[in-house]
């Protein structure tokens, strides 16, 4: 027995000690769930298939964790194992298409524009790979007692507890950040009883071998995957010398036996048994080819196992639980149900099915589950979160598992700031400067314009041309420039709740250069204003009086207020620099000049640069109100008209959605103030959707894992809810810190604690009987913070003054100038407090009596 080998024994020789701690483990759990604790989800089965499963991440490593009684499955995946590499996807046919389809444009003659609009596309994006799979099969069968399967978000642990006869078997799944591998822990309670193999395949090209005690699976990701909805003969190619290599390395730790055979590892006589699973890939940068400028996956893999092992279960279990509870508990929320409905002792399945929205502490459990996932998906130096976060088991996923940014990517991140994740933030801050040095080729080569662009989706390599492959997809989803301009907005918004200027100044360079592509797409309409031409409202088409459908025209709503919200942004963002005042006068004469917003018969918005009948009036894309959300030019006080017109194009839209449509909706009814209603549709999402065969439709849900049903599964509904339930509860948009602006009826009392505002603050909240009770505000930066609230407030036991005339800083623009008449009744806004507040410092306030 070596040193490591005793070490572990010496571990485990309480044996009964690790399964005493499981039994309180589920003990607490089963406690949890009579208690509404809204952090533990918990299954009495395994996972029968991959929507059951369990997600753990350290940001870069995911599984997928099934917890089968006799054969378990882990589920893996690399946020940087992708299809294809390095390539060209601009396309010079497309600068040569841009005056025949402007001229078409202008004409009226749009379907023709959008036969036109063909040319200008290039190649479609790269697909997100599975890894593999490890399965550890039992000798005990798969018949079992007492089984509780469970993953608690507070530590980032999933559990399996089952008992035969008596034999109590325990094990614990960790996806630790700090060490940089997917670690495991086996237990028994009876000595020597612990008796498993484990195994690894793939559904790419791979084959295993053992090297030393450790197994390896060593593949090769295709060198192109179609997308799933591309009908070819030969959708997946490999090629010698293209596609990602990768490696999946195994090592079992344990006081039993290892025996390396071929292909697996079997362990016998043990009692504890610690897995570490490591895989990387060859990824060296987004331009740079895998297989000639690759980094070398073997040594990364056996770097990562070797550091690892020199390390006890504990030490790791416990770097990882630190690491983790770092950042989840900077937030919390609970809520409570009237008395009458307490939350009862349910599995989480049974519980979405069975109660819903009816249980307040089941909605924080999911605002909760949104923050878990972005930890567990994008922390500093990993790639962005994609369509499934980091989450996928087919070679051909939905919609290539991408990042699709007419909606899905931006709302990915909507919750890193008001939920207090700034460091999440930071991997899609970091792809966005990347893909700006693209966008520069895609805007000159494809435009003949200054500054940068992209389009519908991007991928690992950073691709921002137009997709569907020189005329295979459709200009309604494929021609739409406006990608970067829309990722630019995340720029702003971290400065703006974090207020670091060194970092604004990094950013700003791209901020610009987005802002200097839109004034090179305006174009002056018959009226003398100006318009981006071609413009298309995302995944949706209008009906011409012929009948014939289109998409392609000029000035839809979408691209104008995107125009607005970066100029804004960046002339906001020069003035605290103090640089680029030329520029910054230039944005603000070509903002002045963008075309107004237009209304429809019905009141409501018009979408097109053309006021035509939608193809869908109920479609799940309901871009024209980007300027209410995630926009900041539609607000209740600074443009009433537009707000109230709002208001009608979204209850036109109807409440029906797929599950990131049903969450843009919840922020889009906090934005209009309306709780109710945005509860409402929290309670269309907690849904229960028990098979992936349902396809895509406007009726969205959760699986029995909470993960959020398109359907199928993509991750952007969970975010989305996340930041929704967190702008019902604060908003910063308009100027000040709108307390409680849409708490519904439904949520009587509650505490937040940790909601971050923009300007640098940071809020705790208490709410009785529906009313506000307390605030606690926290202020990174210092200055005036203005909040407004139903309730008269009080500090130090003086009731405060009601504030008067416009608070205008480096965080809030004057209000922008409503072109339409005002509505007849305006929304009647609560009364404002002036808070001056010092860095570092914490003002507690309550409700006046």
């Amino acid at each position: 027995m070596n040193r490591r080998t005793f070490l572990e024994a010496m571990t485990a020789a309480a044996a009964m000690a690790p399964l005493a701690h499981a039994a309180r483990q589920t003990a607490s759990v089963a406690q949890a769930g009579r208690d509404g604790d809204p952090l533990v989800l918990w299954y009495p089965r395994a996972a029968r298939q991959w929507i059951e499963a369990l997600p753990l991440g350290n940001g870069r490593l995911g599984a997928m964790v099934f917890g089968g009684v006799g054969l378990e499955r882990l589920q893996l995946n690399d946020d940087t194992l992708w299809s294809g590499g390095p390539s060209a996807w601009d396309n010079p046919g497309a600068r040569e298409a841009l005056p025949e389809i402007r001229r078409l444009i202008a004409a009226g003659q749009f379907a023709d524009a959008d036969a036109v609009a063909k040319r200008m596309m290039g190649p479609y994006t790269q697909s997100y790979m599975p890894a593999g799979d490890l399965h550890v099969t039992f000798e005990h069968g798969d018949v079992s007692a007492g089984y509780r399967r469970t993953l608690d978000l507070t530590t980032a642990r999933a559990t399996v507890d089952y008992r035969l006869g008596d034999t109590r078997y325990a094990r614990t799944y960790v996806a630790s950040h700090p060490d940089q591998v997917i670690a495991a822990r086996y237990t028994c309670s009876a000595a020597r009883q612990l008796r498993f193999a484990v195994r690894l395949d793939t559904l790419l090209r791979g084959h295993t071998s053992v090297d030393g005690t450790d197994l390896v699976l060593d593949g090769r990701a295709p060198a192109h995957v179609d997308p799933n909805y591309y009908d070819r003969a030969d959708p997946v190619r490999y090629a010698d010398d293209r596609g990602m290599r990768f490696q999946i390395r195994v090592r079992v730790l344990t006081d039993g036996t290892v025996v390396a055979e071929q292909d697996a590892l079997r362990i016998a006589d043990a009692t504890t048994a610690t897995l570490l699973v490591a895989v990387a890939t060859s990824f060296n940068g987004p331009w740079r080819d895998p297989v000639r400028d690759g980094r070398d996956a073997a040594q990364a893999t056996r770097v990562a196992v070797e550091a690892a092992a020199r390390r006890t279960w504990d030490d790791i279990d416990a770097r990882h639980v630190a690491d983790h509870a770092a950042l989840m508990s900077r937030f919390s929320l609970h809520m409570s149900a009237p008395a009458d409905a307490p939350a009862e002792d349910q599995p989480t399945d049974v519980r979405l099915h069975t109660r819903g929205a009816a249980d307040p502490s089941l909605v924080a459990l999911l605002v909760q589950y949104g923050r878990y996932l972005l930890i567990a998906s994008s922390r500093e130096g990993t790639e962005p979160a994609n369509l499934q976060g980091i989450w996928n088991d087919l070679v051909r996923p939905p919609w290539s598992s991408n990042h699709t940014l007419n909606i899905n990517t931006p709302m990915n991140y909507w919750p890193a700031e008001p939920a207090n994740l700034a460091e999440c933030h930071r991997p899609l801050l970091s792809a966005i400067a990347e893909l700006a040095v693209s966008g520069r080729k895609t805007a000159r080569v494809n435009y003949g314009a200054d500054g940068w662009t992209a389009h519908h989706n991007t991928d690992l390599w950073r691709q921002t041309a137009p997709v569907g492959d020189f005329g295979h997809g459709d200009p309604h989803w494929a021609l739409w420039p406006m990608g970067g301009t829309w990722l630019a907005q995340h720029l702003w918004e971290h400065y703006a709740f974090g207020g670091d200027e060194a970092w604004l100044r990094t950013a700003y360079p791209v901020m610009a250069d987005a802002a200097r592509f839109c004034l090179a797409l305006l174009v002056e309409d018959a009226d003398g204003y100006l318009v981006t031409s071609p413009s298309t409202s995302p995944e949706h088409r209008f009906r011409q009086p012929d009948g014939r459908l289109a998409a392609v025209s000029a000035g839809s709503a979408m691209d104008l207020a995107l125009v607005w919200d970066v100029a804004t942004n960046v002339m906001q963002a020069a003035a605290v620099l103090d640089i680029d005042a030329t520029f910054a006068a230039q944005l603000d004469t070509a903002r002045a000049r963008l075309r107004p917003y237009r209304l429809d018969a019905q009141g409501g918005i018009v979408e097109w640069g053309v006021d035509r009948p939608p193809q869908d009036p109920h479609h799940r894309h309901f871009s024209h109100l980007f300027g209410l959300h995630p926009g900041r030019q539609i607000t209740a006080d600074g443009t009433p008209a537009l707000f109230a017109a709002a208001r009608r194009s979204l209850e036109s839209r109807g409440d029906d959605g797929t599950g990131w449509s049903l969450a843009w909706k919840i922020n889009a009814w906090a934005r209009l103030r309306d709780g109710a209603h945005a509860q409402a549709l929290v309670g269309r999402l907690l849904r229960l959707v028990e098979t992936t065969t349902v396809q895509m439709s406007n009726a969205g849900g959760l699986y029995a894992n909470l993960l959020d049903a398109h359907p199928p599964f993509q991750i952007d509904g969970n975010f989305g809810v996340t930041a929704g339930v967190a702008e019902m509860l604060v908003q910063s948009h308009a100027g000040c810190i709108d307390l409680l602006p849409a708490l519904p009826p439904a949520w009587p009392h509650g505490e937040a604690r940790g909601l971050r505002a923009r300007g640098g603050f940071e809020l705790d909240l208490t709410w009785r009987d529906n009313v506000m009770q307390k605030v606690v505000l926290r202020s990174r930066l210092g200055g005036t913070a203005r909040l407004r609230t139903t309730v008269p407030l009080r500090h130090d036991g003086r009731a405060l003054a009601q504030a008067t005339g416009p608070l205008t800083n480096a965080f809030y623009p004057p209000p922008p100038r409503d072109a339409l008449q005002r509505p007849s009744q305006p929304p009647t806004l609560a009364p404002t407090y002036d808070i001056d507040t010092t860095a570092g410092r914490e003002i507690a306030l309550e409700r006046a009596p």
